[in-house]
């Protein structure tokens, strides 16, 4: 049974590499062509604008995805299809709501923050138009729908056509001169597309199943049938939130303090560092809904848990290995002698790579032993430290400094997790199994 267990997480982690790997090369052509086609600060606003509408739907945004899996996926299994309505239904209630709610506010604040971004007037009112997608990118009940019925295979799908199509837009953009917005607008409608594409493949699913009444949304009548349900949202909501502001939200800061060129320079080496990192990513996505069904007090999940941290670890180093050997030329086949600084960031944050990959099942683990507000406190902690750092490293160092900063960032952070994990397996013995 253990066996099997790790062989479904791998199962549906090489659909999703696969799917991500043909998305990545084609994000890479889209990334490409907006990089020869538009100056360095274009491009750098380009980054900054796309990094801003995920920062606003990512801080709105409840995981929904993971109530799905966390209270859903055992339902399933146990054939209690009201029970994971309930939890359909729920989520559905809170992605419309939140969506409705962040598009207001991101639409509202984005004057105000446009000029210390470096957004000229003209291209504001583009970025107000591209918060539209907002609502869009804060849904996350399909791809949960997905995952607990276990079709990998379709979010596998739409993570190639999403970037397929990205590029095809971006090289029309790139080959008739469309500017900064012929890629906004090219970039806007692959997002848009790319979120239909999960919900009808989560609609397709639920049909074919014969489950009905899984997408009626319902928030409190819902929620009184799930056992705290609001404060795995409301935690897990807050988690990804300072989660997204660490991350995607590190564009926004570089570019405010140093400008948009070197946002963009920050944008291409944090994008080949996920690239690097992927595999870590892909094994998450499967691993989570394979503990949620394991009971969290034996030695079974945890046991899981390190046969697959180690074998990320090991392909870390591979990656690793590989970013080393031909990174730089690649950055210089790809964006060209402006952007070959990206390569000297690219290489102070590599080595970060192997711990959160390492580290990568840690935050799974607290969900399933429902320690989610030690989860909560962790990624507090570390998007804290890794903020401050931040800006105190660009201000002596520059761009430099920001890679700096995101190392030790990343260092931080995985130690923040592993204390509360230790803590947890030492009183494994207390925890239920739902």
């Amino acid at each position: 049974m253990k066996d099997n267990v790790f062989k479904s997480i791998i199962r549906n982690a090489s659909w999703l590499l696969s799917s991500n790997i043909v998305g990545a090369l084609f994000g890479l052509l889209a990334l490409t062509c907006a990089g020869h086609g538009m100056s360095n600060a274009a491009f750098g606003t380009l980054v900054v604008v796309q990094a801003y509408a995920k920062v606003v739907s990512d801080v709105a945004k409840f995981q929904t995805w993971q109530m799905v899996v966390r209270f859903g996926a055992p339902a399933l299994a146990k054939g209690d299809l009201q029970r994971f309505c309930n939890v359909t239904n729920f989520s559905f209630g809170l992605d419309l709501m939140s969506g409705g709610i962040a598009t207001v506010a991101g639409m509202l604040l984005l004057p105000w923050l446009g000029h210390a971004m470096g957004l000229a007037a003209s291209d504001t009112w583009l970025a107000l138009g591209f918060c539209t997608l907002i609502p869009f990118m804060t849904s996350a009940t399909s791809t949960g729908i997905l995952r607990a019925i276990d079709r990998f295979d379709l979010i596998a799908l739409q993570q190639m056509v999403k970037p397929a199509l990205q590029a095809a837009g971006s090289v029309v953009a790139w080959y008739f001169e469309l500017g900064f917005a012929g890629f906004l607008i090219t970039w806007y409608l692959t997002g848009l597309v790319g979120n239909l594409l999960l919900w009808g493949g989560a609609i397709y699913e639920l049909r074919r199943q014969d489950i009905k009444g899984a997408l009626r949304p319902r928030l409190f009548s819902a929620a009184r049938s799930i056992e705290t349900s609001w404060n795995f949202v409301w935690t897990t909501n807050l988690a990804h939130s300072v989660y997204s502001l660490r991350n995607a939200g590190s564009n926004v800061i570089v570019g405010v303090v140093l400008g948009p060129a070197a946002a963009g320079l920050f944008k291409i080496a944090t994008s080949f560092f996920s690239a690097a990192g992927m595999p870590s990513e892909l094994l998450e996505k499967s691993f989570y809904p394979e503990i949620m069904r394991l009971d969290p007090s034996s030695k079974r999940p945890w046991t899981l848990a390190i046969r697959s941290g180690a074998l990320s670890f090991g392909l870390g180093l591979i990656m690793i290995l590989l970013v080393e050997l031909f990174g730089k030329s690649l950055i210089l086949l790809v964006f060209g002698e402006r952007y070959v600084e990206a390569f000297e960031l690219l290489q102070i944050m590599l080595w970060a790579v192997v711990i959160s990959m390492a580290a990568f099942p840690l935050e799974s683990l607290l969900y399933m032993a429902h320690r989610q507000r030690d989860a909560l406190i962790a990624e507090g902690l570390g998007a804290i430290c890794y903020i401050v750092l931040l800006v105190l490293c660009m201000q002596n160092f520059g761009v430099v400094g920001a890679a700096w900063a995101f190392f030790a960032g990343q260092c931080i952070n995985a130690l923040f997790f592993l204390i509360p994990v230790v803590r947890a397996y030492r009183h494994r013995h207390s925890l239920v199994h739902e």
